[in-house]
């Protein structure tokens, strides 16, 4: 993913790029934002999941909307910082890191969101056509299936097959990691869209 030569003379600068992104994915926005609301604690309802569908059992689509773009632009902004002060390879990894920090922030004993929100921002702030695509795709699957997940799974496949036709080597590599990650966090929506006990969008879940 990275220049062998530049990661032996600036490992410092790479484990601050990964700390800064880790550190900004960390960010429990779906948690901070409901119990700021008065919705009680967000892991008690519905999944108990911190991302932007669970809020949306809630009742509350604002406050759903507000999570899912804030989940999203803490992935933009880590991006972006790492690329104003170190470049490119930087921004990879400060995007790689603010994904880890969704999946397993540290406050929250390593039980974080599954991702999908973030990965959009990290694409936004590497490739914006890309993360266009990608919500066009899902937007498109879920029209179709009316299932949230699945939509996602299909999307982050699509991804790597776009930044690889159009040529983008380190972007490609990444997102080829965040995708298995991204599978592995929504195994039991996996096996729920198996089973056919998957719940469909506008559908509250049992």
């Amino acid at each position: 993913m990275f220049d062998p030569t530049s990661w032996s003379t600036g490992l410092p600068s790479y484990m601050g790029a990964l700390l800064l992104g880790y550190l900004c994915g960390s960010i429990p926005f779906g948690l901070l934002l409901t119990r700021f609301a008065g919705a009680g604690d967000l892991r008690a309802i519905g999944s108990g999941n911190i991302g932007a569908t669970n809020v949306l059992r809630t009742g509350r689509k604002g406050l759903a909307v507000l999570t899912f773009l804030c989940d999203a632009l803490k992935g933009t902004v880590a991006v972006l910082l790492a690329d104003h002060f170190g470049g490119q390879d930087l921004a990879v990894v400060a995007g790689f890191g603010a994904f880890l920090g969704h999946l397993f922030p540290v406050w929250l004993k390593f039980k974080g969101g599954k991702g999908v929100s973030t990965y959009i921002g990290v694409l936004l702030g590497l490739v914006w056509p890309a993360a266009v695509a990608f919500c066009l795709v899902w937007l498109l699957v879920a029209f179709v299936s009316r299932y949230s997940s699945l939509s996602a799974l299909v999307a982050s496949v699509a991804t790597p097959l776009l930044l690889w036709w159009d040529g983008y080597g380190q972007e490609l590599q990444l997102f080829l990691l965040l995708t298995v990650l991204l599978w592995y966090t929504h195994r039991g929506n996996i096996a729920r869209l198996m089973g056919g006990t998957e719940t469909k969008i506008g559908h509250k879940a049992g």
